[in-house]
């Protein structure tokens, strides 16, 4: 049985109902980053990758918790942010940029050994990234978002025409927006995995839109000038509601499941991906089909007007 095979919903008779909802959602997101920018200097948490500093891992193998571990090493160290990691005996500590990280994971290791026993504490591995690399890896990581949509537009320029380039760029902009100030309100961790998800759900929502604008393609020629473009945007995106509900669904238990089990270590990538695979499956129908919409119909407008007033000159010669 094929889903959604007598689909007929009026998509675009509910744009407006998704513009307002997309505008509150930025701005309570916002609102909320704001608040994180004031009370933390940040709006986004950015992990050791973008700020320097030490990354160490510990194993206690004696029962404690999160509060007991971060009392102890914020005892010795100010500003170490200590989380657990997989097993319920593993750790991970995050210090800021200092200049000897070997130290740095010495008096971690020391201060969580006279605490608990030396023997009962082993530490794994350590990374340590200077401010600098930071920097450079946050310019980085600006430059690969601003080349995807650069090279976005030009593709879907050469493929389509320039309206759909706009459209599809208008909805990238809008996931990309939604999922950075999700990830700051969440006070998700910024890393390169962080910046990877980011690239991966712009590359997903590209790919639903492109189908939907490709099958607006498809039945404006089969259609020819008999639909008006309410018509021929609806239908073509109800002919494709099955297979986006259908990849979206099963990207989602994926990355559902990876989320659950796939431990400590991949589940917030999974989460921003979760977060990106909604937004993009909700931006390809209601605001790339929208965008579009209004796109050609001012485009229409401004046409009709330029074809009046070349006739009003003519009568008037």
């Amino acid at each position: 049985m094929r889903l959604f095979q007598n689909a007929s919903y009026d998509f675009l008779g509910w744009r407006r109902r998704a513009y307002v909802i997309s505008a509150l959602a930025i701005a309570v997101l916002t609102a909320g980053a704001l608040y994180f920018q004031l009370a933390r200097g940040s709006w986004l948490n950015y992990g050791v990758d973008f700020l320097g500093g030490i990354l160490v891992q510990v194993q206690i193998d004696r029962p404690t918790d999160v509060n007991e571990v971060r009392s102890v090493v914020n005892g010795v160290l100010a500003g170490v942010e200590v989380s657990r990691f997989g097993a319920e005996d593993e750790f991970l500590m995050r210090a800021p940029a200092l200049e000897s990280g070997t130290e740095v994971a010495e008096q971690i290791v020391a201060a969580l050994g006279e605490h608990y026993g030396s023997e009962q504490v082993t530490m794994g591995r350590t990374e340590t990234v200077t401010a600098k690399v930071g920097s450079e890896l946050q310019t980085r990581a600006l430059l690969a978002l601003f080349v995807s949509f650069l090279a976005t537009l030009i593709y879907l320029a050469f493929r389509f025409e320039w309206r759909f380039g706009v459209a599809a760029l208008i909805a990238t902009i809008h996931d990309v927006i939604l999922t950075l100030l999700l990830i700051s309100v969440l006070r998700l961790e910024v890393s390169l995995p962080t910046v990877a998800a980011v690239l991966t759900i712009v590359g997903y929502s590209l790919n639903d839109t492109i189908v939907i604008f490709d099958r607006i393609r498809e039945n404006r020629k089969a259609s020819g000038r008999r639909s008006t473009p309410i018509e021929l945007i609806n239908r073509s995106v109800n002919d494709t509601l099955a297979r986006t509900v259908i990849t979206g669904g099963s990207t989602l238990l994926a990355l559902l499941s990876l989320f659950v089990l796939g431990g400590e270590v991949i589940r917030e990538f999974a989460l921003i991906l979760i977060l990106g695979i909604v937004l993009g499956t909700y931006s390809s129908i209601f605001i790339a089909a929208a965008a579009l919409f209004e796109i050609e119909e001012r485009a229409g407008e401004a046409q009709s007007h330029r074809r009046r007033s070349k006739e009003s000159a003519r009568a008037a010669v």
